[in-house]
């Protein structure tokens, strides 16, 4: 049921979004040299890596750490970077990894192949068995601001409570996030 939903809701999503997605592509393309999308190593259900697309919103050769662990991510950023991030408008690409199932609309997100206590904690929670995420229940009760121990308690109640109308409560949630831009860091 949650695989027909996120197909269903994903496409519905894409036709609506097209033309902002491809005005957003040009932008990017427009204002920094390099690629348009940004493939990021990412950890998917039961640990196994994929790579995650997003609009890329650093500059090429940046480090690829969370940019909450730099200690100036806005020298690293381009022009459009910071709106990018903090509309969410650098997510849509993952809209492709919904489609062929490497993430679901709402799970735990997706650690970076290097966030190795992340990784570790959710492995002891049985988080790693779920699907990652577009959003998931972290997103909405902080996003970037919380601590790893907070996402994975977050991701380990939205492991044993999860159900479609959970997760159309978290949507719902995360879009009212998204649209009031809160919990948001570069």
């Amino acid at each position: 049921m949650k695989r027909i939903f996120d197909i269903i809701l994903c496409v519905f999503t894409i036709i609506i979004l097209f033309l902002p997605i491809i005005f957003v592509a040009f932008l990017v393309k427009l204002t920094s040299s390099g690629p348009v999308l940004y493939w990021s190593s990412r950890v998917g259900r039961n640990n196994v890596l994929f790579r995650m697309p997003k609009f890329r919103t650093m500059r090429v050769g940046s480090p690829e750490v969370a940019s909450n662990l730099l200690p100036n991510p806005f020298c690293h950023m381009t022009l459009i970077g910071p709106f990018l991030r903090a509309s969410s408008f650098d997510e849509l690409p993952q809209l492709w990894s919904i489609l062929i199932g490497d993430m679901s609309f709402v799970g735990p997100r997706p650690a970076l192949f290097n966030q190795h206590e992340l990784i570790s904690l959710r492995d002891q929670c049985g988080v790693s068995e779920l699907l990652p995420g577009l959003t998931g229940l972290a997103q909405i009760n902080g996003r970037d601001e919380l601590p790893i121990q907070d996402k994975v308690n977050y991701d380990t109640e939205y492991l044993q409570e999860r159900s479609f109308w959970f997760d159309i409560a978290i949507l719902w949630r995360t879009l009212l996030r998204v649209v009031s831009r809160s919990g948001v860091s570069h």
